[in-house]
């Protein structure tokens, strides 16, 4: 994490792409904020339009906040990513892992039987022509 915050680029492209991007976002909050008649509006349209000019003149000055927001995405993505997994491990996995336990499968063909000779599965269909293996399914 901490080597990706270190490799941020700050290039002129990614500068300017950050503030005509945040720039328009917030114009378009202000916008709808104007539509829906509410009194903040002058401040998104206002400070929008500032990242829009910088964005396109002036974008060196944008490279500390650019570096900050970046900074704190990639913090933010660190932990939702990690959540995420979490939810997803004993939301879906678990249960299925459970249940299929209880169920007595084995879809993994694990279980050690001493009587088996070979745990080799034949595949069926003999032999295969060279065309077979450009279409593979």
């Amino acid at each position: 994490m901490f080597e990706e915050i270190k490799d941020i680029k700050s290039t002129k492209k990614e500068l300017r792409e950050f503030g005509l991007t945040i720039g328009i976002i917030l114009v378009i909050l202000g916008g709808v904020s104007l539509w829906r008649g509410k009194g903040f509006y002058p401040y998104f349209l206002g400070i929008g339009g500032l990242f829009i000019i910088s964005g396109l003149t002036l974008f060196h000055i944008l490279k500390p906040l650019q570096k900050v927001w970046m900074s704190f995405s990639i913090i933010i993505g660190f932990f939702v990513s990690r959540f995420i997994l979490l939810i997803l491990f004993y939301a879906v996995l678990t249960p299925m892992g459970l249940l299929t336990r209880l169920l007595g499968k084995d879809i993994l063909d694990q279980r050690i039987d001493k009587t088996r000779r070979s745990y080799w599965h034949e595949r069926e269909g003999g032999i295969k022509n060279k065309e077979s293996y450009e279409k593979q399914y």
